[in-house]
């Protein structure tokens, strides 16, 4: 068996160098990682990037639902020109119309601009569709429109709120989707990637996040009504044990 590839979202270099030294094959950069992820600067892609890892940029303009307006489509195709030209190797992207199906026509908008940016950089850029997929109507059926958009991958759950939940329904997305490389994502951990594995996945994608310690020294105030304890105040940083546990998981199924 072939091993399966790493992805892990990280948030700045620090969290690339940690999924390097534990053995990822790519980050996926964001911010806001505590919203789900939003769209990451172009230097903090640029210094990611020097890391030496593949980075595969967030596109994604504010939390919530994936149904943007012409301004949001428009905005996030301006960013996936910007971190492309920032160095990243690929975007990651997704949106939906009202009624929970994909939205052909900004999928085709974001391929365009990643396209148009990869050849003003002289190289390709990948294209992956994110957890979108799991917030649709059908995530089969969309999965199954994604080689005729260009997309080259697609991070999901298989529509659960956990990959190992929804593994009986990630193996018909990569049915349907032939030629897009399936991704597993949502509460992936290294003891699962037996069973992920047999759904035909090609990568696990976590975020192998544990929250960093507070720094402060005297008093807390809290900035917002979500922070309700000061000992929450901080924000996640990745664990590059869980990291290596993940790799080796994946490189032990390798040899059966």
């Amino acid at each position: 068996m072939t091993s399966l590839a790493l992805e892990i979202a990280v948030t700045g270099p620090a969290g690339a160098r940690a999924a390097r030294a534990g053995g990822a094959d790519r980050v996926e950069l964001c911010t806001g990682l505590e919203l789900g992820g939003l769209t990451p600067s172009g230097p903090a892609v640029a210094a990611t990037a020097a890391t030496g890892l593949p980075v595969q940029a967030l596109i994604r303009c504010r939390p919530g639902d994936f149904v943007y307006d012409e301004e949001e489509i428009g905005l996030m195709t301006a960013e996936i020109r910007a971190v492309v030209a920032a160095g990243a190797a690929g975007v990651v992207v997704g949106a939906l119309t009202a009624e929970g199906e994909l939205d052909a026509d900004a999928m085709r908008r974001f391929a365009a601009a990643a396209r148009e940016a990869g050849a003003e950089a002289g190289r390709p850029v990948e294209l992956t569709l994110h957890r979108a997929v799991d917030q649709s109507a059908d995530p089969v059926r969309a999965a199954g429109r994604l080689p005729a958009l260009g997309v080259d991958r697609v991070l999901t759950s298989g529509g659960a709120p956990t990959a190992l939940a929804g593994a009986g329904t990630l193996a018909r997305i990569v049915r349907a989707a032939p030629g897009v490389q399936v991704m597993a994502g949502a509460g992936v951990a290294p003891e699962q990637a037996p069973a992920l594995a047999a759904t035909g996945v090609a990568a696990l994608h976590l975020s192998a996040k544990r929250r960093a310690p507070a720094r402060r020294t005297g008093g807390w105030v809290p900035l917002g009504a979500g922070t309700a304890e000061a000992e929450e105040d901080t924000h996640f940083v990745t664990d590059q044990a869980l990291v290596r546990a993940t790799r080796t998981a994946l490189d032990a199924l390798r040899s059966r």
